[in-house]
Parts: C-alpha cells; sequence; structure tokens
C-alpha cells in the first residue's frame, strides 16, 4: 500500500540527481532501493564490530551489536509498519500526515545507527566533548547527526558516472532518519528547544547549560539537505515533528532497546535475579512509604532497594505528566517481575536448550506485545511522536530501561570498562590530530583522512559565505575555518572505525606494535 498523495509522491520520491534510479540498484522501487543502499553500505558493515553496550570478547557468547540491533529495529519497524497500514481508520491520517512506506521504515531502521562511533554511546559522549573543547565546533558530535552525514554527505553510492555526494536517497527516508529534526543550536527559528513544553531531546542537558539541545540529528554543514528532505511534508507536520516513518523507527529502537540489551545481561550472568528482584518488589512493598519521602531523603539512600524506583515514578510525572499514571506504573512493575523476574532471571542462564528457549519467549512475547500496544495519534503531546506506544505498554518499557540502567549501566565494572575507552579515544583523537597538522608528513595522510579535511574546509567556507551567524556571528578567519575542518575531519575518520580498528589504530600510533601491516585497518 503507497499512502502517498498523488501531490507529494514525486517529492517524497525525489533525490539529489532526480527520480530516476541508477543502474546499479538491483530494485525497481525507489525505497526498496534505498533500503538496499543503506544495507550495502561499508558503514552499516561495520556496525557488525561496534559493541551495543558490553563486548562479547571473553565470554564465548553471541551477543548484540550495533548491527544486529539495528537488524532488530529493522524488523520491528516493518511489524509497525504493517499494523499501521493493515488499519483501516488510520488510512485517512496517514495520507494527511505525508505517508508510511515499509520499506522507508525498514531502511531507516537499518540506517538510524549508522554515526555511532567505536564503544557505543561513552564514544558518543567523548566524540562530542572532543570536537567542542578541542577543535571548537559548535555541533560537536552527536550519533543521530552523524548518520544524517554518512547518508547526506559522506558515504558513497558506488556509481562514478553521476554526481553527488552520500546515497542520494530518497527525501522520504532521508527524513524518516531524522528522529530530532534540528540543528544543536539555532535552526529551525524558533529552535524546539525555546517551546514552553519543548520536544523530547530538545532541551539542554542539565549538567551542560548553553551547550544547546542534548539530541539533534542535523549538523549545519548539512542543514540544506534537512530541509529538502522535509519538504514533502511542510503544511502537513510542524517543523519539529518526526514524519511518520521517523515515528515509527523511533518507537522501534525504543523497544528493541528495552527487550534485547536485557537478554544480553541475562546471558553473561549480569543480571542477578535477586538484586533486581529485592529492588522492584521492595518498592511494590513500600509505595506509599516512599512516596512520602523528599527527593533529597531518596537520593541520599538512593542504593537502598525501592528508592531508585521511587524516583523513576517521579521523574516521569515531572517530564511526561501527560502519560504518566501511578495506576500503569504500579501494573508496568508486576508485570516485569512476573515476565522477567520470575520467569526468566530465576533460572540462570547455562546454555542449555531449556535457558535459550526462555530468553527466546521472554523476547517473542515483549516485542510482539510491544508492537501491539502501538497507536496513531493525529494530534500527539509535543513530547511524542505520531506513532507511540500506549499508556501501558510505554509505562512497561520505562521499568525495562530503569532494570536495564540501574543494573547494568551503574555497574563500577563497567565504569572502569569505559573509562579506559573514554582515554583510548581521546589519545586517538589527539593523534591523528597531530598527524593531519605535520605537514611534513602531508603527502603520507592516509587518504581517507585527507579526503574528509578537504570535504570538511569547503564545507565550511560554504557555511561562512551563505549563513556566517551558524557559525557563531563572530568574525570568521582561515585559522577558525581549518581548526574545524581539522576537527570535523578527525571526529569522521574516528567515527568510522569499529572498536577494534580503534584500539588497534592507537597502539600503531603510540609505537606499542611493530607489526607494520595488520588486518584490523587499512588506510
Amino acid at each position: 500500500m503507497d499512502t502517498d498523495s498523488p501531490v507529494e509522491r514525486t517529492t517524497r520520491r525525489s533525490d539529489r540527481t532526480g527520480p530516476v534510479r541508477p543502474s546499479p540498484d538491483l530494485a525497481a522501487s525507489p525505497f526498496r532501493a534505498d533500503r538496499d543502499r543503506v544495507s550495502s553500505s561499508a558503514f552499516f558493515s561495520r556496525l557488525g564490530g561496534v559493541t551495543q553496550v558490553i563486548s562479547p570478547s571473553g565470554s564465548g557468547l553471541l551477543l548484540h551489536n550495533r548491527l544486529t540491533h539495528s537488524l532488530k529495529v529493522a524488523q520491528v519497524a516493518r511489524a509497525i509498519g504493517e499494523r499501521l497500514l493493515a488499519d483501516s481508520a488510520a488510512g485517512a491520517v496517514l495520507d494527511k500526515l505525508g505517508g508510511c512506506d515499509l520499506d522507508v521504515v525498514e531502511a531507516a531502521g537499518l540506517g538510524h545507527d549508522l554515526g555511532h562511533p567505536p564503544f557505543g554511546h561513552l564514544g558518543e559522549r567523548v566524540m562530542d566533548r572532543l570536537a567542542r573543547q578541542r577543535f571548537g565546533l559548535r555541533d560537536g558530535f552527536e550519533g543521530n547527526a552523524q548518520s544524517f552525514r554518512i547518508v547526506s554527505a559522506i558515504d558513497v553510492r558506488g556509481d562514478p558516472e553521476r554526481s553527488g555526494d552520500g546515497l542520494d536517497l530518497t527525501a522520504a527516508v532521508r527524513a524518516a532518519l531524522l528522529k530530532y529534526p534540528w540543528t544543536r543550536l539555532h535552526r529551525p527559528s524558533p529552535h524546539p528547544r525555546e517551546l514552553r513544553v519543548p520536544p523530547r531531546g530538545a532541551s539542554e542537558p542539565d549538567d551542560a547549560p548553553g551547550t544547546g539541545s542534548a539530541k539533534f540529528s542535523c549538523y549545519i554543514t548539512e542543514l540544506d539537505d534537512m530541509r529538502e528532505s522535509r519538504a514533502a511534508f511542510r503544511g502537513r507536520l510542524e517543523s519539529w515533528q518526526q514524519t511518520v516513518e521517523a515515528s515509527v523507527m523511533d518507537t522501534a529502537d525504543d523497544i528493541a532497546y528495552a527487550i534485547h540489551d536485557l537478554e544480553d545481561f541475562h546471558r553473561v550472568g549480569i543480571l542477578q535475579h535477586t538484586t533486581v528482584s529485592h529492588e522492584l518488589t521492595e518498592w511494590l512493598g513500600h509505595a506509599v512509604e516512599l512516596a512520602g519521602r523528599t527527593d533529597g531523603e531518596l537520593a541520599a539512600a538512593e542504593h537502598r532497594p525501592g528508592r531508585s524506583l521511587e524516583l523513576l515514578r517521579r521523574r516521569l510525572h515531572a517530564k511526561d505528566s501527560w502519560i504518566a499514571s501511578d495506576d500503569a506504573f504500579v501494573h508496568a512493575v508486576k508485570k516485569v517481575v512476573s515476565d522477567l523476574v520470575t520467569k526468566l532471571l530465576q533460572v540462570p542462564f547455562d546454555r542449555s536448550q531449556q535457558a535459550e528457549q526462555a530468553v527466546a519467549a521472554f523476547s517473542g512475547e515483549w516485542t510482539r506485545r510491544l508492537v501491539d500496544g502501538v497507536r496513531l495519534e493525529e494530534t500527539p503531546t509535543v513530547r511524542s511522536g505520531h506513532v507511540a506506544l500506549a499508556t501501558e505498554q510505554w509505562h512497561e518499557v520505562q521499568v525495562l530501561k530503569f532494570v536495564h540502567r540501574r543494573f547494568v549501566l551503574q555497574r563500577p565494572d563497567l565504569a572502569l570498562h569505559q573509562r579506559g575507552q573514554d582515554r583510548l579515544v581521546s589519545k586517538l583523537v589527539e593523534a591523528l590530530d597531530s598527524w593531519l597538522i605535520d605537514r611534513s608528513e602531508e603527502a603520507r595522510l592516509p587518504h581517507r583522512l585527507r579526503d574528509l579535511f578537504e570535504r570538511a574546509s569547503a564545507e565550511f567556507q560554504a557555511v561562512r559565505a551563505e549563513d556566517p551567524a551558524a557559525l557563531g556571528g563572530e568574525p570568521i578567519g582561515a585559522q577558525d575555518l581549518e581548526r574545524w575542518a581539522r576537527g570535523r575531519a578527525v571526529i569522521d575518520f574516528v567515527a568510522s572505525l569499529t572498536d577494534d580498528q580503534a584500539a588497534a589504530l592507537l597502539e600503531a600510533l603510540s609505537g606499542r606494535t611493530t607489526q607494520l601491516w595488520s588486518d584490523t585497518f587499512v588506510l
């Protein structure tokens, strides 16, 4: 089913070189061709070497990485799209909002994490800090914006006979990748973070005031691409709203993240029945008492069972009062106790057939439950997209994410591991920058790094000519442009590596290996 109206069909399918697809594409449908282009990209293949949260090294287990996560997001996104299109009552709403195509949502699911750097979210935070503080890049680094940059600018199609940068995807697929359709600081104007109630992700982080939105999907260098890709939705959506297809991808990402990471943590023995059970059941047994404590009292004793969960309940009311419900929260906690704690965690994972069946059952049942809970909203709240989970399932996802955060991300052993990764990425960026500014080595620079530097230089010169206010509004000299171009090139280069490539490259640059050639990376 194609929900495009005749007026918008060409615009949704447009790309830089027009609606006729080049011969290397195997699919006749432009949206299907986009899906194939993403899945054939070298940037997509590298995700197999980027850990999701924890590395499988030494465990002997097959754990999720960014590639398998992306495949599952695409799978869930297509299932959500099929349910929406099967609902006859939803057809008119989908047409009004700009359409929903199954190949578009699947392509967005496959491509949503293309920009994730080595070591996942930890690498993302380090790269953002280095981009802003070392190189003065006001946009910094953001995984979603990097994904959009890859498909719009720095990936290649493999057809040298036609001009154009990136994968030359249709407008609909590029728009579907815009989970947060704004830049970090000023575009569109007025910026969504200035709304009385900002969209999810648009607010500044509490610990970094003045740095712009916490989440964004476009650097200033790709602003024209963002505007062009959303042209078909002008008059249908607010400038800060996701397209329906982006909303489907975003919801699918939430579902996959909430379920599949917990599988991994159970497999490697990180999620312990006793600790998870104690936290959830203590809150259920003392909810009224805990509700009477002050935030300060709870925070001071957050290590005690039940306190962290009570703080979560309060945060949901503070940030998402439009959907937060105490009754739904209680039911969600009970559901997680029943299905995760009792059915799954009570029996340690021993790699037996019974243990594998328990994991598969948990994953399958919860995926179906959450997908079945997806709803289409014609006029959603600012904090939600047009496609979102129903109240009951929304609370369940919040509790599942809490378990992930409380019992995995806050572990000291993971923090120890990540502090080492922080130092690795920092030293690698510093070493590559030093190489890039060494004029005596100009002829021997990695070809990819040199290409990225030349591209970034041209991009910043174009922005200075067309929209200097986006670069800070102050007089911009050649040294500024050179520093920013260096920074963006080094960041682009490091962000395109796998975990192992990053580690091996730093080993070589630090002189800690005597091996001249390595199959871990190719310069």
